[in-house]
């Protein structure tokens, strides 16, 4: 019986050093009988000797391209771009079912090469919730950056955060976290709202590590309706609900524009700012870890943190946690006839009979 081939493909995102498929992985898919090739990289958080102590394939980056056709191959985000067509099958977030720009054209180059897209975005159960998310990192991610520009804040009012990087693991970050606060007199009151979530979970676990005091928020607390006058008195702020429906805003400008508030920094976790749902419509664009806030006041100061790849800032740990949900996954993919891949080809197959 011919094994079934994972070939993981080296991630060219700038700065993006998450990866799908861990070394403890690929050990664990070897062990399942799956062949392995991984091809090498320079941004990977995890060093090469690991992937390369296994008994897997080592190949050029981006050689996948030149793949056996039966290989399946692993990545998590965009292809390069490029028009030559599809024809494997591939697993990654291809962010072309919503029309993103350049849907079109990635769609009909896995038609004319007669590849198939397995979208991890879509990878849903039973009951369409996601199989495996980076939702806690996500979470945690914003709460350390937040805590990171309330820190910041107090060192010098006027002084902008500006080119944040990704942390070696969570220990390194809640060290440096750790030592930031030890310089403040006080320390910041945190507001998570939706706490019981994945990401919010994330933010609630990374106010706990720091011994900050944290507000948890969630459907009860809520269903009253914004917005929310109990937001500005807390220190530091983080969305975790992504809302799909018209609900009142959580807060507004003139919320904001009250001479009590306390309120300084704001993490928008879900960031949101171009939807039509959007529970904080203060902002209208993206941050960057370049220039992870924006001064929405200068005067009475305060940040806002909108980044919409947080879990970068802790790739090992992220990635870590992915792969182990994702995992028992790929290890059902000889028969994708059924379960989470039955669901993602069906997709696959009326979204491309769209174009």
């Amino acid at each position: 019986m011919t094994k079934l081939h994972i070939w993981l493909r080296a991630e060219t995102k700038p700065d993006e050093q998450r990866t799908a498929l861990t070394p403890e992985g690929a050990a664990t898919l070897i062990e399942a009988g799956f062949k392995v090739t991984i091809e090498r990289s320079s941004q990977n958080i995890f060093q090469q000797h690991l992937y390369e102590a296994l008994n897997v394939d080592i190949a050029p980056p981006g050689s996948w391209v030149s793949a056996p056709q039966d290989a399946i191959i692993l990545g998590l985000k965009e292809l390069p771009e490029d028009t030559f067509p599809l024809i494997h099958q591939h697993i990654y977030f291809a962010h072309a079912y919503k029309e993103q720009a350049g849907w079109q054209a990635l769609l009909s180059r896995f038609k004319s090469g007669g590849g198939e897209l397995f979208d991890l975005e879509y990878l849903v159960d039973e009951q369409q919730r996601r199989i495996a998310a980076f939702g806690y990192w996500a979470g945690f991610a914003g709460a350390a950056l937040s805590v990171l520009a309330w820190i910041n804040q107090q060192e010098d009012t006027a002084k902008e955060l500006t080119n944040i990087s990704s942390y070696r693991d969570k220990q390194q970050l809640l060290s440096e976290l750790g030592n930031g606060l030890a310089t403040c007199i006080n320390k910041p009151k945190v507001l998570v709202i939706g706490a019981k979530g994945r990401s919010g979970s994330g933010a609630v676990d990374l106010a706990k590590a720091l011994s900050l005091e944290v507000i948890e928020w969630d459907l009860a607390e809520t269903k009253k309706g914004g917005p929310f006058i109990e937001i500005n008195q807390a220190d530091i702020f983080i969305n975790c609900v992504l809302i799909n429906r018209d609900l009142p805003p959580f807060i507004t400008h003139e919320l904001l524009r009250k001479n009590d508030r306390k309120l300084s920094v704001i993490a928008d976790v879900s960031c949101d700012p171009y939807g039509s749902y959007n529970p904080l419509p203060i902002y209208h664009q993206c941050t960057t870890f370049k220039v992870p806030c924006l001064i929405l006041d200068k005067v009475n100061r305060l940040d806002l943190i909108a980044i919409d790849h947080l879990p970068s800032l802790l790739p090992k740990e992220s990635s870590e946690d992915y792969c182990q949900q994702l995992l028992v996954h790929l290890l059902t993919l000889a028969d994708n006839t059924q379960g989470v891949w039955s669901r993602a080809l069906a997709l696959f197959n009326e979204k491309t009979k769209a174009i």
